[in-house]
């Protein structure tokens, strides 16, 4: 579990390094908002489209091989993205990044969820690191952006050359090894797991425009300095990381349904203390809360959803971590044509509106049946 756990914090990684890269690219390369989160839009189509076909295919072919490939994948995409000129070339690898993406997770959330067996917690540390790689990439990124701008983004190509080798070597093995037996029982419940997609493309959308504009807030709205703005970027991803582990144990406590409404709960509170409250500083703590509370539901999601569809966990593991997690990002464009007429604040305004509409969803989420436990 630890092997795909770090595996997730470096395919992650390179999620994380589009919107950290979005300022630096509007500084750098003085693009628009929309061009900006355009960019945001090609890592998004690239990782979303593919992502049911190819957890059919996991599910099918098993395909050992797709996680390590993806890794690389998406390291090279980026890596080359911020050293072309064109927009369209930029556009195009960064959406080759995003494809990558899309190769790892459903291949990647079948093997962990085997060796997590029916624990929530254990599946949290594959989870968890996804928002690792979240957390990481602006913590990396900014003194590389901030020093050399966006060309610095090839020197983030090492990781996933190394995890594309741990990998490719592991698949290797998982080839000449018989294949591992599932005791996956029950049928498919697709109604729920429906509603729970549902629920996870709304946390997505506040992800993904949270993650986007934060930074954005603090230096435009707030008029803080980039040091500042990216801490306050930081303390979000840092709290995702904190609140991914914590819903995961939370869960076999008190149940994954409760865990995902409690969570989706706080998010409108946190969300609204941080636009409201004065200074620069303060909302630094509710910037964290917020992403504690969007990331608490995470890791639980997933798990869920492998339990609402007992026998399909790649395709499960695929719309949960990535297709529902992308279509997110679908909304970028949207709210940089809201950032355009109202600044990223306006942005994050708008945003307020999407906690409730998950918590409804939430209220409609069934617990999952005991057949369909999987070891």
């Amino acid at each position: 579990m630890r092997v795909w756990g770090a595996a997730h914090a470096v395919d992650d990684l390179y999620q994380g390094l589009v919107p950290a890269a979005v300022p630096y690219f509007v500084l750098d390369r003085h693009y628009g908002y929309l061009a900006a989160t355009g960019l945001t839009l090609a890592a998004t189509l690239g990782s979303a489209v593919p992502q049911p076909f190819l957890g059919l295919a996991v599910d099918r072919f098993r395909l050992p091989w797709l996680a390590g490939a993806g890794v690389g994948l998406a390291g090279l995409g980026l890596a080359l993205a911020g050293l072309v000129g064109p927009y369209p070339a930029v556009w195009c690898l960064v959406l080759l990044s995003g494809l990558g993406v899309a190769m790892f997770h459903p291949a990647a959330g079948r093997a962990a969820r085997v060796d997590a067996g029916d624990s929530a917690a254990a599946m949290s540390v594959f989870a968890a690191g996804g928002s690792v790689g979240f957390f990481l990439a602006p913590v990396l990124a900014t003194p590389a952006l901030a020093a050399w701008g966006v060309g610095a983004l090839a020197l983030f190509l090492p990781p996933a050359a190394l995890m594309a080798f741990v990998l490719l070597a592991r698949a290797r093995r998982a080839q000449l090894a018989p294949p591992r037996a599932s005791a996956a029982h029950g049928a498919d419940r697709w109604g729920p797991f429906a509603v729970l997609t549902g629920v996870e493309v709304l946390r997505s959308v506040a992800f993904f425009g949270l993650s986007t504009f934060v930074e954005l807030y603090w230096l435009r709205d707030l008029h803080a300095s980039r040091a500042l703005a990216a801490a306050a970027l930081t303390c979000f991803l840092a709290g995702g990381v904190a609140g991914t582990l914590t819903g995961g144990r939370l869960a076999d406590r008190w149940g994954m349904v409760r865990t995902i409404q409690c969570g989706t709960a706080l998010v409108l509170p946190f969300l609204a203390a941080l636009l409201l409250v004065p200074g620069a500083w303060p909302p630094l703590l509710f910037a964290l809360l917020t992403g504690a509370a969007l990331n608490l539901p995470f890791a639980v999601l997933v798990k869920l959803g492998q339990d609402y569809l007992p026998t399909r966990p790649g395709t499960a593991a695929g719309v949960t971590l990535g297709l529902a997690v992308s279509v997110g990002g679908l909304i970028a464009p949207g709210l940089g044509l809201i950032a355009q007429a109202h600044g990223p604040r306006g942005a994050l305004v708008a945003l307020c509106t999407v906690p409730p509409a998950a918590l409804l969803l939430g209220l409609l989420l069934p617990e999952p049946q005991p057949s369909g436990r999987q070891a």
